[in-house]
């Protein structure tokens, strides 16, 4: 793989569950780890359902669309419950996906959450989502590339934490935006 594989790196500023309707979801285009060369947004509804075609949406109307060779996303959910369909998203994109989970992610916990609060239809996408992988310090999960691909992506596009480059700063710009500046663990 070319040190010079461009990646976009999304993941959503920080909200208040109680009382935003909408939260920004930051997309960075990353040349590896190397250099940020684009950023994309949008919004999608806190707890709902909208975030896969949002994210679509957003891919598909950006100049970088036909550069990037894989996506990575700050876990499978943004705006809380608005749980991204990762299958759908490369069967729509045609760029591989891999979601970055820093924690082991305990998808039984959340289809607990989910079944209790009466969103069935949001297991569907948890559960279309490959098995949990592990890379160094991360988890991962995976669609439209293998196991070992995905894992050669993550190791060009970490630089300075656990994470890939192009979620960190994708982060550090939602949280700059949404309260200011940055602050805390990206």
């Amino acid at each position: 793989m070319k040190p010079e594989t461009r990646v976009l790196g999304i993941d959503d500023a920080p909200f208040d569950k109680f009382q935003d309707k909408e939260v920004l979801v930051i997309g960075c285009f990353y040349r590896s780890n190397k250099l940020l060369e684009g950023v994309m947004s949008t919004k999608a509804t806190v707890d709902g359902d909208d975030a896969t075609e949002k994210i679509i949406q957003m891919i598909n109307n950006s100049k970088f669309k036909t550069q990037i060779h894989a996506i990575f996303l700050d876990g499978i959910a943004v705006g809380g419950l608005n749980i991204i369909d990762i299958a759908e998203l490369n069967n729509k994109i045609g760029i591989p996906v891999i979601i970055v989970i820093r924690r082991d992610p305990r998808i039984d916990k959340i289809i607990d959450v989910l079944t209790n609060l009466k969103m069935p239809q949001k297991i569907k996408y948890l559960k279309n989502a490959s098995k949990v992988y592990k890379y160094n310090n991360i988890y991962f999960q995976k669609a439209g590339i293998t196991e070992e691909k995905a894992k050669e992506f993550l190791k060009i596009s970490i630089k300075a934490s656990d994470i890939p480059e192009a979620v960190r700063i994708a982060h550090i710009i939602g949280a700059g935006i949404v309260k200011g500046e940055s602050s805390g663990r990206a």
